[in-house]
């Protein structure tokens, strides 16, 4: 997927750009998941355990873009860091007496953003330099977890933002939203499922050389 955003982004950034650079970003935002476990067999049947998370997360990024003679931007945006989109912990006490192994005892589970590659363009709009924003999303999913029998995947997804930003000089300050597909993860014992649903509201400090 990545070689699909360097080929995107080659084409748009030869045709017709006076001027390209690379840069460093700054980030702060809050990073809202919802997310529900689904157990096929328990005690008592079928089990849902959901959760909603809000996690404020700080990060940095690298990017290169190219402008156009009209003023339009396009670039690539890569975030080197992992951001944690939510954490938890439940311990069962009792093992399920129709099942052959015991699963009781404590279950950890954590889910992380990385490899963050953003395809975006910067449309220029209204006075004082502004522009709006529009970006494609790609991520992998990464989970970490203590479970008494199984693990998690690991999953890859797209995501769109949308934002408005001002530019200064060699300086760009950017408001964005951000919404990702859904996540589904699979545990190895197949006896749970895990679906959740990220979106995220970022601001952006953006410096260009």
């Amino acid at each position: 997927m990545r070689k699909i955003f360097v080929i995107l982004f080659s084409a748009l950034f030869l045709n017709g750009v006076a001027h390209a650079g690379w840069g460093v970003s700054f980030m702060a935002g809050q990073l809202s998941t919802s997310g529900t476990e689904n157990e096929k067999s328990g005690d008592k049947g079928p089990e849902k355990n959901s959760k909603d998370i809000k996690e404020t997360f700080y990060g940095a990024s690298i990017f290169v873009e190219g402008v156009a003679d009209n003023g339009m931007t396009v670039g690539i945006d890569y975030v080197p860091l992992a951001l944690e989109i939510g954490s938890g912990q439940r311990t069962d006490t009792a093992s399920d007496a129709n099942e052959s192994t015991d699963d009781s005892g404590t279950y950890k589970a954590s889910a992380d953003v990385e490899h963050l590659i953003t395809l975006y363009t910067n449309i220029p709009m209204g006075p004082n330099d502004g522009y709006g924003l529009l970006g494609i999303h790609y991520a992998e999913i990464t989970t970490s977890e203590t479970l008494p029998n199984s693990t998690y995947g690991d999953e890859n997804v797209f995501g769109a933002q949308i934002g408005y930003g001002v530019k200064r000089g060699n300086l760009k300050y950017e408001l964005s939203y951000s919404d990702f597909e859904d996540i589904s993860l699979n545990s190895s014992s197949g006896s749970t499922t895990v679906d959740a649903d990220a979106d995220a509201l970022t601001f952006k400090i953006a410096y260009g050389f």
